[in-house]
């Protein structure tokens, strides 16, 4: 093989290998589109989003069936205004309720949607009227050591009070 031709087998792979590289930074990244077809846009308002974030999953019975598209506030009623681009395959009652969870202890967050028995479905454009805001780790550990904290306060203003 000559010196030009071993050049561009090289410089080809090299490509190659970039070009794969930035498919799998895309896919991990969770910026590549994931579906290929039809959408429709509903909403859903929250009290507290938590963590969640644009191009957030939107699960329903653990299959990913759409995705956050955009994340605004309401300055009128102080909530969070989430619209959702849902799978057009997939159809959902309109008393479906909507909930922020956590993958795992500290994993990423995601809508979840809990199919309620409405004969009429969501369609584009409509809000989610059933939301259940995220769970916040950190107002959790707080009641607990406010809690705890209380408890002993209790128990040691109980003791002094006997004679």
């Amino acid at each position: 093989m000559s010196r030009t031709s071993l050049d561009l087998w090289v410089g080809f792979f090299v490509a190659v290998g970039l070009g794969a590289l930035l498919f799998l930074a895309l896919k991990v990244g969770n910026l590549a589109s994931s579906s290929s077809g039809d959408t429709y846009a509903i909403q859903a308002k929250f009290d507290n989003i938590g963590g969640l974030k644009v191009r957030g999953a939107v699960k329903s019975a653990g299959v990913v069936v759409g995705r956050v598209a955009e994340i605004t506030f309401d300055p009128e009623a102080y909530l969070a205004v989430v619209t959702i681009k849902v799978d057009a395959r997939y159809k959902f009652p309109r008393d479906t309720f909507a909930t922020i969870n956590t993958s795992g202890l500290l994993g990423e967050q995601y809508i979840g949607f809990e199919v309620g028995g409405d004969t009429e479905m969501l369609k584009a454009g409509d809000t989610i009227k059933k939301t259940q805001s995220a769970v916040v780790l950190e107002k959790l550990i707080s009641q607990f050591m406010f809690n705890k904290a209380a408890e002993n306060g209790d128990k040691t203003a109980g003791n002094g009070d006997k004679k």
